[in-house]
């Protein structure tokens, strides 16, 4: 016997991708993909450095609340990127260490949802990451979907009182997988009064906050607005970060979530009992890696040139835009999004992911959001990037 709750999920995207794929060979060419959100771009080695020279630190076990050298070095990072304030009081009341922004994504709908509430919807974009959804369902409550594209703010706009007085908790991902797109400082203080007004907790994904391009500036982020608003206590606010992007290290498992100390506080007793404290010598690589900025600023400068390469060539057969954040591309196709993923591996070995596969279509219209799209993960190298947009220029 198992739990019945496990029958609601649905195939994970590359699942369906492995499905759609299988029994077709691929053209015989150099083979690329872009189709999962992995970094490409080498891991620093200051980091590995830090890493190794901690290596006897697997003779003890680590706590679940992690080092206060990686709690400290963390708040040091809010401060800084997001212009708060009160370092030592984030280090101690508002920060806990998790292994990958995906594991505290799911598990800390298990800690704050209640499955016994008659409203038991949780709000998530659409497209989205898919955790979101099976965290929801696995903690015994509803996904309610709200459909993004570009226009982050007036996606956010378009969720109805009705909807946020029905909801436990929403899902937010600032800057957009897939889109890209950036929720405004305004946008955020808007959200943060309705969790307010009707009772839900914020749980923003910003684990691409600083992959952004440099011609459009940091995004701001969820706790930035409640400060700005005079919430240093980010009540209703909890923010989820990551290493994984951020500094090429996707396989280190390493981020934090920050933001409301009551939930951080429930969220620690949550996880004494789940296991899963970070080990010491990525705790080390972490304070590292949170420590230095020249190596983040080097990895947007990379996106930066892929963008600028990729949309030159795929804009006379697409329209696409670089995203003020990310490394993805969304571009619309003019067929079918699934059988162009077919064709563009068996005529031109390249991998990319149907837009539909990331995207739901509820309600009585069946609208998928993702159809018809498709999604580019830029990280392969420069050269791969540039070979795929020409393949698929050609494919079209």
């Amino acid at each position: 016997m198992t739990n019945p709750e496990l029958d609601l999920l649905q195939p994970y995207p590359f699942e369906k991708l492995r499905k759609l794929l299988d029994g077709i060979t691929p053209a015989d060419l150099p083979a690329v993909s872009l189709s999962i959100g992995e970094p490409k771009h080498p891991a620093p080695q200051f980091v590995l450095d830090a890493m190794q020279a901690a290596a006897r630190t697997v003779e003890k076990y680590p706590t679940t609340r992690g080092i206060d050298e990686l709690r400290q070095s963390i708040a040091n990072w809010l401060c800084q990127r997001y212009a708060l304030t009160g370092a030592d009081a984030l280090a101690e009341h508002h920060i806990l260490p998790v292994n990958g922004t995906r594991e505290g994504l799911y598990a800390i709908a298990q800690c704050v949802l209640d499955r016994s509430r008659h409203d038991r919807q949780v709000l998530m974009p659409n497209p989205f990451y898919q955790i979101y959804e099976g965290a929801a369902l696995l903690a015994g409550c509803t996904p309610e979907f709200y459909a993004i594209d570009e226009n982050a703010d007036a996606n956010l706009d378009a969720i109805s009182d009705a909807q946020f007085a029905a909801c436990q908790m929403i899902y937010l991902c600032t800057p957009g997988n897939p889109t890209g797109a950036v929720v405004s400082e305004a946008a955020l203080k808007r959200l943060i009064r309705k969790a307010q007004q009707h009772d839900f907790i914020i749980i923003s994904d910003e684990c691409y906050s600083e992959i952004y391009r440099e011609a459009s500036g940091p995004p701001c982020g969820l706790l930035q607005a409640a400060h700005a608003m005079g919430l240093d206590d980010y009540e209703r606010c909890l923010v989820f970060h990551s290493l994984s992007k951020r500094s090429n290290l996707p396989g280190l498992r390493s981020g934090f979530v920050a933001g409301d100390a009551t939930l951080i506080k429930r969220f620690v007793e949550y996880r004494t009992y789940q296991g899963c404290s970070m080990s010491g010598f990525v705790q080390a690589a972490s304070i590292a890696a949170w420590n230095d900025e020249t190596h983040v600023s080097e990895n947007r400068a990379a996106y930066d040139e892929k963008y600028q390469a990729v949309t030159d060539i795929l804009n006379p057969a697409l329209t696409v835009s670089t995203p003020p954040a990310g490394f993805y591309l969304w571009p619309e196709l003019p067929v079918d999004d699934q059988q162009f993923t077919q064709r563009l591996l068996a005529e031109f070995n390249v991998r990319a992911v149907p837009g539909s596969y990331l995207a739901r279509a509820p309600g009585r219209d069946n609208y998928n959001p993702g159809a018809n799209h498709l999604r580019l993960a830029l990280v392969a190298p420069l050269d791969d990037c540039i070979t795929a947009a020409q393949r698929i220029v050609q494919c079209l």
